[in-house]
Formats: structure tokens, C-alpha cells, sequence
């Protein structure tokens, strides 16, 4: 049976929402798309959608939807197809990454959602919440998160995650190895900031940045 606009709407929303923020909408926000103040009533279209097959909902949180259907009228294409990555925490805490093993149970971590346009999943990424601005000239601002390969080596240029060891903390940069005097320069990317000089022995690259998903405000 095909669906109503209304319905085709609501699907649509969800589609574009995932797409440009990272995460669903809410109910509410659903409703002020499709012109519906009840939210009794879009609920009850969501399990429309649901029933039919459309999206997945868990109901225990409020942006607990996953479009598993492709968009109302369109063919069915691959990249629609979404899947979920762990994020793994801020990059900016001052603490050591608890990174998801290979295997991981996605359960234990708060996820983000990503369809294969954006990235082809890959089983090691994760994901990292941005805090600060080091990094707002390569497009990367406060709030936004960045998707990690996992990978413990980085060339000149790599957007990293860099653990350093003695100071305790966790940070953003791009790595540079300057060989001539055997040390690793973390360049920000922000005019106002002085970049970070360590030596190798005291830097761990817990990822490679793959892709930013932007916060819109």
C-alpha cells in the first residue's frame, strides 16, 4: 500500500535530517516540518512507517529512529542504506580514548548514524565529539563530529587524534614528523594558536579523521 504525502513527508524529513546533522529528528521536531502539533499524530504515522516496513523505532529514546527503507517513490540504492558508529567520546576532555574494540558491542556506546554516500563503513571507525576551535580552518568547529579509522600511524598532513602521554591528554591536530630534528609537530588550524612540538615517544595516534559531520545551528 503506498503511502500517504504526509507519510512521504515524514520520510523524507527523517532522510535529510540523518543526512545533514548526524542523528534523527525528534517527534517534535517531525511535526513542525509536516505541519502536525500533535504529536499523538505523528506518532501514529511513524508506525504507519514502521509497520510498513520504513524505519525502526526505539522508543525509549527520543531520537529513536532509523530509516531501513528507501525514500517513498524513489529506487532503492546502496548508499541509502544506513549503519551506526560508535562515539567513543570528546576529543577535547583531557582523558585516554576508551576505543571500541573490532568486535564491539554497540550497545555500549552512544552512536551516530551514517549512510554509505557520506562513507562506506569500514569496521574500525569511530566517532569523536569536537570540543574547542583549533581546528576551525580545515572546516572543523566547536561541536561538530569528526569519524575516525582506527589506525596507530599517521602521514605528514593527516588530520589525527593524538594521545600525548605525559601531559595526559587527548587532542586534534594535523601531525607533521619533522625528521631533521626528530620530533612531531601538531599544527593546528586556527591563526591564533601556536602548534603543539612532542617527541615520538610521547604521542599515541589512536585515529585517522575520514570524515566531519557538521552541527547545524
Amino acid at each position: 500500500m503506498d503511502l500517504t504525502a504526509r507519510q512521504r513527508r515524514m520520510l523524507e524529513f527523517i532522510q535529510r535530517h540523518v543526512r545533514e546533522t548526524g542523528y534523527p529528528p525528534t517527534i517534535r521536531e517531525i511535526g513542525q516540518e509536516v505541519g502536525i502539533s500533535s504529536t499523538s499524530v505523528v506518532n501514529y504515522n511513524l508506525n504507519v512507517l514502521q509497520e510498513k516496513g520504513y524505519i525502526q523505532r526505539t522508543r525509549e529514546t527520543s531520537r529513536g529512529l532509523r530509516v531501513v527503507a528507501p525514500r517513498a517513490g524513489a529506487a532503492w540504492h546502496p548508499e541509502n542504506e544506513e549503519y551506526l558508529v560508535p562515539i567513543a567520546g570528546v576529543i577535547a576532555a583531557g582523558e585516554p580514548l576508551r576505543l571500541p574494540e573490532t568486535d564491539f558491542s554497540i550497545t555500549d556506546y552512544e552512536t551516530i548514524a551514517l549512510t554509505r554516500d557520506i562513507l562506506a563503513p569500514e569496521p574500525d571507525l569511530f566517532a569523536l565529539k569536537v570540543k574547542g576551535e583549533s581546528m576551525i580552518d580545515a572546516l572543523v568547529n566547536d561541536g561538530d563530529i569528526v569519524i575516525l579509522r582506527r589506525q596507530s600511524n599517521a602521514e605528514n598532513g593527516d588530520m589525527v587524534a593524538a594521545w600525548l602521554i605525559d601531559e595526559g591528554e587527548t587532542t586534534l591536530k594535523r601531525f607533521y614528523w619533522e625528521r631533521e630534528t626528530n620530533r612531531v609537530r601538531l599544527q593546528p588550524a586556527n591563526p591564533t594558536m601556536q602548534p603543539i612540538f612532542v617527541h615520538p615517544a610521547n604521542i599515541e595516534i589512536k585515529g585517522k579523521v575520514v570524515a566531519v559531520i557538521r552541527q547545524v545551528q
